[in-house]
């Protein structure tokens, strides 16, 4: 499904962001930022990790009249026009400048994100499903901004690390969601991962909010989102990005076995055999988390009017007993269906 890019979010939880070339140079002059220091992160239009490069100093310097890659090739055979011609033929990349977060939260001082799935069935009225399974990415190499350059240091995709001198192919550098909620209980305690995970469920809603608007809503489409989320040393998470098409290459048997189960519960709830109610809060391992409002764990119509005791129906990074689940749904299903007819 062909929509526009997420472009407009909520800053709270984002970093500052700028486009290049229109927004840092416009006819060849520098918007008049103060604080427009690095370091940064500047990624271009080509797929996945291919073109994205840390730098220390100002993204105009990395990224003015820097043409595509097409054109970096020298241009076409025989072609006899001057130099000045030809560069205002050349097509230059757009690029996008992040603010790099200078501050993330290491374990065993490393560098990690966090991959997180949501399905969208629907943009008017926004219908979102989170699922349970994911997985936390991590660099082989300690972090240190000393080396920006570097990027086994400060990109934790896969694509990136896998031909790190370091890196394992049996072991990967992946962790479940499950093992790195444990993990941060065992450190903070569970009431601060409780507020950590609420505030990535409120980036999932906050980023589908902002283009609701925008992105074309048809009832016979979907879309599988993978969110990329980083949390810092004071376990804030930042939206570092969202993916329309994410991979779904398998680095290890655990990972292989967590992208088909999620591909498998998409096409539950897809339903294109139209056994659902419409009516499911739960199928295999997605959770219904917005359905034209938030959805509650609890049964029934939520109380929305003080909202104290009203709780998200999200278990991300929890026990997922999809298998479970879905016997237990369509033998519910099928009863219903012999009772009605």
């Amino acid at each position: 499904m062909s929509r526009p890019k997420m472009t407009s979010l909520y800053p709270e939880k984002t970093q500052r962001i700028y486009k290049l070339p229109e927004l840092i140079i416009q006819q060849g002059h520098q918007i008049q930022e103060p604080k427009l220091q690095g370091p940064w992160i500047v990624k271009g239009k080509r797929a996945r990790a291919e073109s994205i490069d840390p730098v220390q100093d100002h993204p105009h310097e990395h990224t003015h009249g820097r043409p595509s890659p097409q054109a970096r090739m020298g241009g076409s055979e025989g072609d006899t026009r001057s130099s000045d011609d030809q560069k205002d033929d050349i097509p230059v990349e757009n690029y996008v400048a992040q603010r790099y977060i200078e501050n993330p939260y290491l374990i065993g001082g490393r560098k990690f994100d966090l991959r997180v799935y949501v399905l969208v069935m629907s943009y008017i009225p926004l219908r979102a499903w989170l699922y349970r399974d994911g997985f936390a990415r991590f660099s082989n190499t300690r972090f240190t901004l000393n080396s920006i350059d570097d990027q086994y240091v400060h990109l934790t995709n896969v694509a990136v690390q896998k031909t790190s001198p370091d890196y394992h192919p049996k072991k990967g550098c992946k962790w479940t969601l499950q093992r790195f909620r444990q993990y941060l209980a065992s450190k903070h305690g569970p009431e601060a991962v409780e507020t950590l995970f609420r505030d990535i469920d409120n980036i999932f809603v906050k980023s589908l909010q902002s283009v609701q608007k925008v992105i074309i809503s048809d009832k016979h489409c979907f879309e599988l989102y993978g969110y990329d989320i980083l949390i810092d040393q004071d376990l804030k998470p930042w939206l570092l990005e969202v993916n329309a098409s994410p991979s779904l290459t398998a680095s290890s048997q655990e990972d292989y076995e967590l992208k088909t189960c999620l591909l498998e519960d998409t096409l539950h709830v897809v339903d294109m055999e139209a056994r659902l109610t419409g009516r499911e809060k739960r199928v295999g391992g997605f959770d219904l988390m917005w359905n034209d409002g938030p959805v509650s764990r609890e049964e029934g119509a939520p109380d929305l009017s003080g909202m104290g005791n009203f709780v998200t129906n999200t278990h991300l990074g929890c026990v997922n007993d999809r298998k479970k689940q879905l016997r237990q749904l369509f033998c519910s299903l099928q009863v219903q269906k012999k009772a009605s007819s």
